[in-house]
């Protein structure tokens, strides 16, 4: 009895695991995944090899000197078409308490002072747009006219090239900071101080 229950286990046990040996279904294959790392690096030497490395590199130093000598022209500005005189109160208003570090309040929120009672302007603010080149006369003669006491300061061109040609500072308003906290919609646009308010004239290209 305990012979033949021993033999028809051994029978069974012997047909599982036939049936669990599947065989092989198609060619097997190793598996072999580039790493992410060794790809870039056999990228850029076959870049390297065909000189596409070096194209991008130099595009990439271009754009950045473009960038720099020659700055993203100002959006929202345009040539004065009808001239335009308002005034600008530079007052700054503290929006909470200013406290030391007791928790001493040393400067209370609302407090409001205008900087122009603590510094003057020394010299006249002249935007304009260096691509017009009657522009750039007009700025060069107010400029005369107010014996140097004038400050130019670009909304488009290139600062750099007009630096050298007048062996004179020159700025650039980035991404019109100023022009855009005085509210010049035009240029040529001259800023004047008049005791404690900024008068914007923005001017129309005469000569």
């Amino acid at each position: 009895m305990w012979a033949r229950c021993a033999a028809a286990t051994a029978v069974a046990l012997s047909a599982t695991a036939s049936a669990a040996n599947l065989g092989q279904i198609g060619p097997v294959f190793e598996i072999t995944e580039q790493h992410a790392i060794q790809y870039m690096i056999e990228r850029l030497g076959k870049m390297e090899k065909s000189g596409e490395l070096a194209r991008l590199e130099r595009e990439t130093q271009d754009r950045a000197r473009k960038a720099v000598a020659e700055p993203t022209p100002v959006a929202g500005l345009s040539e004065t078409f009808k001239t335009r005189t308002y005034y600008y109160d530079p007052t700054v208003t503290v929006p909470e308490n200013i406290v030391d570090g007791t928790g001493r309040v040393l400067v209370p929120a609302g407090f409001r002072k205008n900087p122009l009672e603590v510094f003057s302007l020394s010299k006249h603010l002249l935007f304009f747009d260096a691509r017009d080149e009657r522009q750039v006369g007009y700025a060069r003669r107010l400029i005369d006219h107010y014996k140097g006491r004038v400050t130019p300061i670009l909304v488009g061109g290139s600062y750099l090239d007009l630096m050298k040609r007048w062996d004179l500072r020159v700025y650039y308003d980035q991404r019109g900071t100023l022009s855009n906290r005085f509210g010049i919609k035009q240029v040529p646009a001259l800023v004047t101080q008049e005791g404690p308010l900024l008068r914007i004239d923005e001017l129309r290209v005469q000569g």
